[in-house]
């Protein structure tokens, strides 16, 4: 994958931050002007964040690992939850669970109640209740999945988390560390980039923006989870050989 030039985080409005008034301290030396009271994210210093980023994002596909994408701001949440869907990965865009992280066995709980209910209902078995109990058990359903929806594949706490706006996903951050689980950010200017492994300093509200971050993002992911696949079937192949010879000279004994 090629690495992103400055040029096209400016043309994707990535270069934005907040009013002079909100910056937090520790963003300032990302900061290169303070334009019309607006602070100007000095993209020289985004470009290699999100390169470092990419790679990191690249190594946890070959390696065949989890990345769960948070994003439950308005506009943000719908990009996210698009890209995820059509690329089957996991997402969190309605709300953030507490204890989603710290208490996963209570999640896949509740993840396991609706594949039973899922179950019952399609194999007929909810025809011994009567019609407010099925209607009820149908509210416990949409429930569920109203919070659940982007994770029911999961089965184990992911190995990392990509999020937008760690302002407003404090309690991902906070979880996540307390569970030293990797973090990878867009951060805006008033936010501590400190908070996260792998912070990418730029505008996390404009759509163009956020677009543009999680395409990369997740292209990067996409790439090495191809990765991963040429080598488990190499792997897969040598095994299948190894196996055909040994029989091979354990018939002729």
């Amino acid at each position: 994958m090629n690495k992103i030039s400055p040029e096209e985080l400016l043309k994707a409005g990535v270069h934005l931050g907040h009013r002079k008034q909100k910056i937090n301290p520790a963003s300032k030396k990302f900061i290169y002007k303070i334009e019309s009271g607006v602070s100007i994210i000095d993209l020289f210093q985004t470009a290699p964040q999100l390169d470092k980023a990419l790679e990191f994002i690249r190594s946890l596909g070959k390696e065949g690992k989890i990345i769960t994408f948070v994003a439950t701001k308005k506009g943000a949440r719908d990009i996210v939850e698009e890209i995820a869907k059509k690329n089957n990965l996991t997402y969190i865009t309605n709300k953030w669970v507490g204890g989603f992280l710290t208490n996963f066995s209570e999640v896949h709980k509740n993840v396991e109640l609706l594949n039973t209910l899922t179950g019952e209902k399609e194999r007929g078995e909810w025809n011994k209740y009567v019609k407010h109990e099925r209607v009820t058990l149908e509210k416990k359903m949409r429930r569920i999945t109203s919070i659940y929806e982007g994770v029911l594949t999961l089965d184990k706490i992911p190995d990392a988390l990509f999020i937008i706006d760690i302002k407003k996903e404090k309690n991902a951050v906070t979880e996540a560390k307390r569970c030293e689980i990797r973090t990878v950010a867009l951060v805006d200017t008033n936010s501590d980039p400190g908070l996260v492994d792998y912070p990418i300093i730029g505008n996390d509200d404009a759509l163009t923006s956020v677009q543009f971050i999680v395409e990369n993002i997740v292209g990067a992911y996409l790439e090495g989870l191809a990765l991963h696949k040429i080598e488990n079937d190499k792997a897969s192949k040598i095994a299948q050989k190894k196996a055909e010879k040994e029989k091979k000279i354990s018939s002729n004994v």
